[in-house]
Order: structure tokens, then sequence, then C-alpha cells
């Protein structure tokens, strides 16, 4: 069968998805350029703006095509519009843009009471202000429709607000078109632990996959630094935790495919934090699936080609991702990786910089200034950590200069 692949994303983080999905379909890719790593796993590609599903679909109308996935954030919109154009399986065009505007999301979710941070959009700093007096401090301030985390900012006070503001409204992404920018929202702050839940979604009926446990750094800003997934966690199927999931994507209207979720754990319970609707970034699959023998990007495939998701763990470990960041930004010279001081637990661990590369920390970057990262599984949560700790040890960093 062939599959369409709208976007393949950097090898580091998603060669490990499309590995799988290759071996059991033949994959056609749509990129705006070339292949490079992806090609030893490609049946074949067309070089097309993917930005215009209709493009897209003028562009493949002589292959038979049996499916549509994207992991690519910034292309859910034009993954669900081609899977439309083409007759396929998948979620509603809508859906998959109130997942993608965050703005959309919380009039959503609003109207339908599903328990989230309280929201404001603002499009000037005037607006900004009113609408902090309105949520009060603490609170957050994040662009409208990017991804990692890039723009989001805590603020705790007034005199922090133009700043924060000036940061979050600049914020850019490669290949955000779908919603306009300008818009920020200024939004109540969710105290409590962050957590990821990755279903897959079928006609409307939701399959759990993996809750992941995220691990933040660099206040205030909230750079995802690792994640880890425990068989034995309880929120693997914790009811209340599944039923604000399950009714934040009836808010939506999202039918089929799969979805990462981001969570609060408050006081008064499980909160929405955001809807992607695509599989989890940041090796949180590979996590998964290392706990619990889940192949996400399988699943996927198959849900894109119309087929019921079949999920059955055949394990219960413990596995986690860690990324490795400079002390301050820096160019970098080269990784290098001890493996024969890598503990046994430890599964990978890949150089992210190449030579020359600018390494940013937050405000000036988020995730370019990852320099390596870590994975390990093991039969505990605080096995895997105190073996992370050990491998980071193993892993050098040479600076050409600092930034």
């Amino acid at each position: 069968m062939t599959l369409l692949l709208v976007g393949a994303g950097s090898q580091v983080y998603r060669e490990y998805l499309l590995r799988p999905v290759a071996g059991e379909y033949r994959v056609h890719l749509l990129a705006d350029r070339e292949p490079t790593w992806e090609t030893p796993y490609l049946s074949g590609h067309t070089v097309v703006d993917t930005a215009d599903a209709a493009a897209m679909a003028r562009a493949v109308r002589t292959l038979p095509v049996e499916g549509v996935l994207t992991w690519d954030d910034t292309r859910v919109v034009q993954t669900a519009e081609l899977a439309a154009l083409l007759g396929l399986p998948g979620t509603p065009p809508h859906a998959a843009l109130a997942c993608r505007d965050k703005r959309a999301t919380r009039e959503a979710l609003d109207a339908a009471g599903v328990p989230q941070a309280r929201s404001v959009a603002a499009g000037s700093l005037p607006r900004a202000r009113a609408a902090a007096a309105e949520v009060g401090y603490p609170l957050v301030l994040k662009p409208r429709a990017l991804n990692a985390s890039t723009g989001v900012v805590l603020v705790t006070a007034p005199e922090g607000l133009a700043r924060a503001f000036r940061l979050a409204r600049g914020a850019t992404a490669p290949g955000a078109v779908e919603v306009a920018p300008g818009d920020v929202l200024v939004e109540e702050y969710l105290d409590g632990p962050e957590i990821s839940v990755d279903a897959a979604w079928y006609r409307g009926r939701m399959v759990p996959a993996f809750t992941a446990r995220k691990e933040c750094g660099f206040a205030p800003y909230f750079e995802e630094t690792g994640h880890l997934v425990d068989a034995s966690d309880p929120l693997q199927d914790d009811p209340a935790v599944l039923d604000v999931v399950a009714r934040a994507h009836e808010a939506v209207g999202f039918t089929t495919g799969w979805t990462h979720t981001e969570l609060r754990l408050t006081a008064q319970g499980p909160k929405v934090v955001e809807i992607n609707a695509r599989i989890g970034g940041d090796r949180i699959p590979d996590i998964g699936r290392l706990a619990l023998g889940t192949d996400a990007a399988l699943t996927a495939a198959r849900l894109a080609c119309g087929a019921a998701p079949d999920i059955r763990p055949d394990r219960r470990g413990a596995a986690a991702v860690r990324f490795l960041y400079p002390e301050a930004d820096c160019l970098a010279r080269t990784v290098r990786i001890d493996s024969r001081a890598l503990p046994a637990s430890v599964v990978e661990a890949v150089p992210i910089a190449l030579p020359g590369q600018e390494l940013r920390l937050p405000p000036h970057g988020h995730v370019s200034g990852r320099y390596a990262l870590l994975t390990a599984a093991g039969g505990t949560p605080e096995g895997c950590r105190a073996e992370l700790d050990k491998a980071s040890e193993a892993v050098r960093l040479e600076v050409l200069r600092t930034l």
C-alpha cells in the first residue's frame, strides 16, 4: 500500500518513526525540498508546496494512495485538507485547525466546559495589560500557533509583562502559515506537574496509548528538557485524565488519527494545555515503545489508511529521554560520546549539534540549544533517571566560543 507522508522532519527526531512505517508501506514523500536522509525509506517523492493542499492533490492525482500522514505540526491542517480532497480517511480539516490554532482550541473547549486555563487573546500591549488584570498573576503568554514552547513565557508581575509580550509576539517558526500571526494568548498559569497523553482515534473513539511525564527547565520559559513513560504509573489509565482528553477532542471535533495532548495536573484536577493533531515530538513515542511496546508510527499509519487501532502493550517497564544543553549560548565545535562509559540501560546516545552550529538557550532559542539526547529503558523511573545522570557524564560538548 502507498502512504503519502507530508514532510519528514529532522533525522534526529523523526527517522525512528519513518523506519517502521517504510517496513510496512510504500512511502511517497511530499516535501518542500529534495529528500536527503529519507531516501532509503521512500518508494518515491514529489517536491511541492506543502502549504497548499490543492497543489499536493494535483501532484499525486495519478498515484494509488491509501492514506495520508504527517508528524509535522505546521502541516496538520494541510494534511487533513489533502485527505479530504483525495477522499481518504482522516479528521475533518476544521478539527485539525481547531487544534493547531490555540485560540480556537480555547474557544471550543470553553464552549464545551472542558477544564483548561483561562485565556484571553491580545493583539497589542494595552490589550495584554487589560487581559493580565482580568486573568491575574502569575500568568503565561504564548503565541497563538507555534510549537516546541517557542515564545511561551511565565510572567509573575506587571513589570515583566511588556518584555514578555514583545518576546511572545515576535516569536516565529518555519512553515507556520495557516494562522495569521499577531495574537498572543494571555493565560492563567496552571500550577502542577505537566504530562502528555498520546492516543489513537478512530471514528471519534479514543484508544489511549501512553502518558508521559514532562520535565521542563530554563524558567521563566518552558523548555522541555526530558520525558518519562512508566507502565506502572497510575496516570496510564487515570479516569479523570482520560475523561478530560476525550471531552477535549469531542469539543474540537477530532475523529480519526493520532494526537498528542498536553495537560497540567492542578489541585482542581487535570486541565488541558493544548491538543496537537499529530504524533508527539521529542522522542516521546520512542520511550512509549520502549516502556510499553506500542508502535505509535505504525498505528498512526494504519489509522491514516482506514484501519482500526490495535494497541496492546507487550511489556511493562519504564523509559526516559533527556536532552543536554550547554551552560551558555555558544558555537559548537563537536560532541564527543564515550560509549564505554555509557550504562547498559542506555539505548541511545545521539549527538544533535553539528560542527559550527549555534546553540541558543531560551529565550534566544528553543530546542535549538540541545547538543545531544539520551534515552534509557529499565524497570523503574528512578533507575532510568539515575542511568541518564551517569550517561550525561559520558557526553562532552567542545565549544568553539561563547556567543
